[in-house]
């Protein structure tokens, strides 16, 4: 259970960080994809740029992957 806890630990400051640097950028972040969605329904996805879906379906799954192997590597790290 400790080595969920620390690996969901690690994914969660990863998403933070990532969620950051994205709006600094100005690429879409699931958030505002949701609140598109919310607002505009189906329109939405005609107001994303090509980079926004690359982001939302390939870089965030990848990132969020690096932050539970860093998790699963300081868990081993730590308590191996």
């Amino acid at each position: 259970m400790v080595k969920l806890y620390i690996i969901g630990i690690f994914i969660l400051l990863i998403a933070i960080i990532a969620n950051g640097i994205i709006a600094s950028i100005g690429l879409k972040s699931w958030y505002d994809f949701i609140n598109l969605l919310n607002n505009d329904g189906s329109k939405a996805f005609s107001k994303l740029q090509v980079l926004d879906y690359l982001w939302l379906f390939l870089g965030y799954p990848l990132v969020l992957g690096c932050g539970y192997l860093i998790g699963l590597k300081c868990y081993n790290w730590f308590f191996s």
